[in-house]
């Protein structure tokens, strides 16, 4: 049996994300009721291999606490702990420590790198952020609607600010979770135009964003200058200044729209203090912790683990 993967969205059916959204949904209640079999540990004596060559902070905790929760355990690696910074060849480091351990993640740039880890593992590799996709932080966005507002099909999204990781994966989300995503972001940082083509009929773009968000259900952002890009922030501070979401914004979407940002949010520009600490609109804290049980969800179903 050839070995299941998570690079992006389009990995999995739609039928099966929907599975994950509700099985990371009752491993939350029954955290939060201390509710889960004291002896349902079902990764004990498995390990996750986490291979970091971007930093993180929810990535790294959610991950982490996620398997040792469940019974297992991880080994976090960056360029410095491995030979991969030294220059070894990808496919070499996956051909061994996927002989070692039992799911692996990658943090990675390149997302043409995690494609060639993938093909020379033999164990699930987990896509835990690329330059191109970030598509588990898309499980805990999608998980985060349906826990506040239900199920998120024949909804409208709308994406203010940068056609990065992000945005792209909202477009994969886009037809896998049956929802029409508007994307407003300035001229020269769309979203790659293969995705925009493959998917016009739910995906629209523009640069006006009250246009985006007009009568929309959700709306998302993101940093303006995403990690590697620092030496850009400056010239992308100017060119996104209109773009920053607020409450006059927030004002033009539905009246029960909510607000999400995957975080770090840097207050005052791609969103305002005040909008992000509004328990209206913001729900970007339970957004966070959703990373926990999403990614739960996941390496359970890649395994093979059925959620009770």
């Amino acid at each position: 049996m050839a070995v299941q993967h998570f690079l992006t969205l389009r990995d999995l059916p739609r039928n099966t994300l929907k599975t994950l959204i509700d099985d990371a949904v009752r491993l939350k209640k029954a955290r939060h009721a201390r509710a889960a079999a004291a002896d349902w540990l079902p990764l004990r004596g498995l390990v996750l291999g986490m291979i970091f060559e971007k930093s993180s902070t929810r990535t790294r905790v959610s991950f982490e606490a996620g398997v040792s929760q469940l019974g297992g355990s991880a080994i976090f690696l960056s360029p410095k702990d491995t030979q991969l910074g030294r220059g070894e060849p990808v496919e070499d480091t996956a051909r061994v420590i996927s002989r070692m351990v039992d799911i692996i993640m990658v943090r990675t740039f390149e997302h043409e790198k995690i494609e060639t880890f993938a093909q020379h593992s033999r164990v699930p590799v987990i896509n835990a952020l690329t330059d191109d996709f970030h598509p588990c932080q898309l499980l805990a966005d999608m998980q985060t609607f349906v826990e506040h507002r239900g199920d998120i099909a024949g909804k409208t999204v709308a994406w203010v600010g940068d056609g990065n990781n992000m945005c792209q994966s909202y477009i994969n989300a886009a037809q896998q979770f049956d929802f029409q995503l508007r994307i407003a972001c300035p001229d020269g940082f769309r979203p790659m135009t293969s995705l925009l083509e493959a998917h016009s009929d739910r995906v629209s773009i523009g640069s006006d964003p009250a246009a985006a968000v007009d009568g929309a259900h959700l709306v998302v952002t993101d940093t303006w200058a995403s990690m590697g890009q620092e030496e850009e922030k400056k010239l992308r501070e100017e060119k996104f200044a209109r773009f920053q979401v607020n409450h006059d914004l927030m004002a033009r979407a539905h009246d029960q729209a909510l607000f999400m940002h995957c975080l770090p949010a840097y207050r005052g520009h791609e969103v305002s203090a005040e909008l992000l600490e509004d328990p209206r609109y913001s729900v970007v804290w339970d957004e966070a912790e959703n990373r926990l049980y999403a990614q739960q969800a996941l390496m359970l179903h890649l395994l093979g683990l059925p959620v009770p």
